[in-house]
């Protein structure tokens, strides 16, 4: 499960990466550019919810360890 979690969390962070070369600074929130920001959120969302995933599956691990 870390190895699933660590791929897509790198997937994730290349898809932010390249969707930041994507933003118009000029007019961030019009055409392309608004979509690259709301990729780069959901980006950010799937890094958040696998970190929580990976820190989940830790507590689990210790509590079956503890009994």
């Amino acid at each position: 499960m870390k190895i699933f979690t660590s791929i897509l969390t790198i997937i994730a962070i290349a898809l932010i990466v390249f969707n930041t070369t994507k933003i118009n600074l000029e007019a961030p929130l019009e055409g392309n550019s608004y979509t690259a920001i709301l990729t780069i959120i959901a980006g950010l969302c799937a890094v958040i919810l696998l970190q929580i995933l990976r820190l989940s599956k830790k507590v689990e691990a210790l509590q079956k360890k503890r009994k």
